[in-house]
């Protein structure tokens, strides 16, 4: 059975998720202090974190960051609560490490959904590590041992998740890939459209991108309506003020 561990100061949302995951199937733990949570984590290795925003003392961005920083818990998926839907706020907590970001209320079917898509994903151990090999596609270079992008010479260390999106733009070759398919092939999920997870990971992936971009080249591309596109080669970026 998979082990669970949430992390909330609000004893109600907790008896909730606890009663709810247990009765899927899950072995639900559960810590109101944000601080013996922690301890918790390294003392029960769970295979999954819920892990609430706002708490008193210590708030659950600082604990994603402590997670991902310690060596025997690095690798614990993470799902955020919170109150805050801001892109900026999303983009903060995957800043930290976070793998999936669920805002208050939520359904409690929705965070179902949402543990077991990201526990099958982190069953496959990491999905870039199904490709052995590095891959290459016109200036693109992804090396899966060490999660590391390299644009001709140079090269920056990206996320797992950020580098599976990479992955499946190149595996489509100069296709627009919809955000529900990369919802789908990334995460798991087959009926969802959050399309704000998908957006604050480009806008990342996107700035990593361009540290190592010595002609200033654009890859990724917007496709208004519809998705995203890697182009291989890269358009020139107009610099003209």
């Amino acid at each position: 059975m998979k082990k669970i561990l949430v992390i909330d100061d609000d004893a109600a949302i907790l008896e909730l998720i606890k009663v709810n995951l247990e009765l899927t199937g899950y072995i639900c733990k559960t810590s109101l202090d944000p601080v013996k949570g922690f301890q918790l984590i390294k003392q029960e290795m769970p295979d999954l974190v819920i892990l609430d925003v706002m708490m008193p003392e210590v708030d659950g961005y600082s604990i994603a960051l402590k997670i991902r920083q310690t060596d025997i818990t690095k690798d614990i998926p993470i799902i955020m609560l919170t109150a805050l839907g801001e892109l900026d706020d999303k983009l903060k907590g995957f800043n930290s490490g976070v793998d999936d970001y669920l805002t208050k209320p939520f359904e409690i079917e929705e965070l179902k959904a949402r543990v077991l898509a990201l526990l099958n994903r982190s069953r496959l151990a990491p999905e870039s590590l199904r490709y052995k090999e590095v891959l290459t596609l016109g200036d693109i270079t992804l090396i899966p041992e060490s999660y590391t992008v390299r644009i001709l010479d140079k090269e920056i260390k990206i996320t797992p998740i950020e580098f599976d999106i990479l992955n499946c733009l190149m595996q489509h070759n100069n296709s627009m890939v919809s955000s529900k398919t990369l919802l789908k092939e990334v995460w798991g999920y087959s009926d969802n459209e959050d399309v704000d997870t998908i957006r604050v990971h480009i806008r990342h992936l996107r700035s990593k991108l361009d540290k190592i971009s010595t002609e200033k080249n654009k890859y990724i591309e917007t496709i208004y309506g519809g998705g995203y596109r890697l182009i291989p080669t890269g358009v020139k970026m107009n610099t003209a003020k």
